[in-house]
């Protein structure tokens, strides 16, 4: 039987990456990940799945209502990629102590949309030498940025770190393409395909522009 490494030309089965935020952005970068074929998956959200996000949440169903999403979507992972470990944890990050087994994984990816938890696990991974990818969507507006501490420009030179207010809640299409995005950021990152390293993807509801971010790290690749 062909395997996943196989059909796609590519095999990632051996990669780990820490998915911070099981919503919208997060479901779409778990079952993207888990679909290429990822080894192993850490799901970690301390929120309860909610009726009316569910339009942008799409792993989650109305009788999901009330239980922990790290809980419910690490069971959809298992159900739709066997071969994938996947842990979950149910905590809300507040402290730079807590993210310590994140840094057994190859990559954090960020899928909040909390500023104050963005610096927090970005600090870390800068400190600890994990890459990270971050995804924000607000409205039909959205951004995807892949960091490499010592390497590229950092999330905060990025912008990725700047709060946003008055645009509504991003339709599904907006939080799948960057969640997608993500995703696929990381397995740039699992295949050392450097053009998409301390790149900024933004999309305006229409088109992707990717632009360079300079930083006190550049040139160093």
């Amino acid at each position: 039987m062909s395997t996943k490494a196989d059909i796609q030309g590519f095999d990632i089965s051996t990669r780990s990456a820490a998915v911070i935020g099981c919503g919208g952005l997060g479901t779409n970068v778990a079952v993207h990940l888990a679909g290429a074929g990822i080894g192993k998956l850490l799901l970690w959200d301390f929120d309860e799945v909610e009726v009316r996000n569910l339009n942008r949440q799409f792993m989650y169903t109305a009788e999901d209502e009330g239980k922990a999403k790290s809980l419910v979507l690490k069971n959809r992972i298992k159900a739709y990629a066997p071969e994938c470990e996947v842990e979950s944890v149910c905590v809300k990050i507040t402290a730079f102590s807590q993210l310590f087994s994140a840094a057994d994984f190859d990559i954090v990816i960020l899928a909040v949309d909390n500023v104050e938890c963005r610096k927090i696990v970005s600090d870390f991974c800068e400190k600890n030498g994990i890459a990270y990818v971050n995804g924000s969507v607000q409205g039909f507006f959205g951004t995807a940025f892949l960091s490499l501490p010592g390497k590229t420009a950092t999330l905060e030179q990025a912008g990725g770190l700047e709060t946003a207010s008055g645009a509504p809640l991003s339709p599904s299409t907006t939080v799948g393409i960057i969640g997608a995005l993500e995703a696929k950021l990381a397995i740039n990152y699992f295949l050392d395909k450097t053009a998409s390293f301390g790149t900024l993807y933004c999309y305006d509801g229409e088109t992707i522009e990717a632009l360079k971010i300079r930083g006190d790290a550049n040139d160093k690749l």
